[in-house]
């Protein structure tokens, strides 16, 4: 009998033992935090294989615009650096026990009773409740129309929110910076406080390009500066195992409070004829968040339990 020529390929089995995870050391914090600053901007990122020999897809195949490979590009930029921030050392790997496990709707549920229970989860919901209907709900909503409101073109405006954009993965990366070198409770003050007053202070500056400029630069470098800063403050008071679910409801009150901002801006716009009173309420609305976060409790409320 012949043998064929070419024999299949054995795929090498990879063996798991003991369910354990992963993860960062302790004194790996800093890296930890300023790296998740990152892709609070730059989104989920997906890893992708391609056969050998496959040719990359570019950008005029099927129909891909430039804008679409240049956001491509800005992506693996991003991972790059986020890479970097991280160290790759074998001794700074430790392996801890497995997230909490079980069926996932049971496990959800369970983290909001939990957290349902807490004060600290109503005031770092709410808080991320208005950050929400200050930033999605707001800005990326109705800047624009504002902007035509105020006699500037359209895609002037478009062209502000993108520098907004550019300048908002600035600030994340430099917030998870900070978080690991100062009380993110200050941290949380200082950035709703200053977004509240850049919000009530635009509607009655020039409105030009200077003044939308500068806007640009300090609501971008604020605005998803929260992000990393509210992360650690639930990290630090649920403890490692619980804060990712428990901080899946938190930022469930964030896009409430986006939906609630894109409905009412849109509603008082039709009814007064401007956005000024949008951006008023919205601008104090920050300055109540900025108040509500210095009262998350300072000590850790729980240790995971063992189920």
């Amino acid at each position: 009998m012949i043998k064929p020529l070419v024999e299949k390929p054995q795929i090498p089995k990879l063996k798991v033992s003991n369910q354990k995870s992963i993860e960062r050391a302790p004194r790996d914090k800093a890296a930890m935090a300023t790296a998740t600053g990152l892709p609070c901007r730059g989104g989920r990122r997906t890893a992708m294989a391609a056969p050998k020999g496959a040719r990359p897809i570019c950008a005029g195949d099927s129909g891909i615009s430039s804008a679409t490979s240049g956001s491509m590009a800005a992506t693996a930029k991003v991972t790059a650096i986020e890479i970097a921030c991280q160290p790759h050392c074998s001794a700074n790997i430790v392996v801890r026990p497995s997230p909490r496990q079980g069926n996932p709707v049971s496990v959800a549920m369970a983290a909001l009773s939990r957290g349902a229970r807490s004060m600290d989860f109503w005031l770092l919901t709410l808080s991320f409740g208005i950050c929400g209907f200050s930033t999605n709900g707001l800005i990326n909503t109705h800047l624009i129309a504002y902007c035509a409101d105020r006699g500037i073109a359209a895609v002037t405006g478009a062209s502000v929110l993108a520098a907004l954009g550019v300048f908002s993965l600035i600030g994340s990366a430099l917030s998870g910076w900070l978080c690991d070198r100062f009380n993110p409770r200050v941290l949380l003050f200082w950035y709703y406080s200053l977004r509240g007053l850049s919000l009530i202070v635009v509607p009655f500056s020039e409105f030009d390009v200077v003044s939308l400029s500068i806007f640009s630069i300090f609501y971008g470098l604020d605005w998803v500066a929260t992000g990393p800063a509210t992360f650690a403050l639930t990290n630090e008071v649920f403890g490692r195992r619980d804060t990712p679910v428990i901080l899946s409801w938190i930022f469930a009150g964030h896009q409430v409070g986006g939906a609630l901002a894109a409905f009412g801006a849109g509603a008082v716009r039709s009814t007064n004829g401007d956005y000024l009173l949008a951006f008023i309420m919205s601008g104090l609305a920050c300055l109540v968040a900025s108040l509500l976060v210095l009262r998350v409790s300072r000590h850790q409320l729980a240790v995971a339990s063992a189920g």
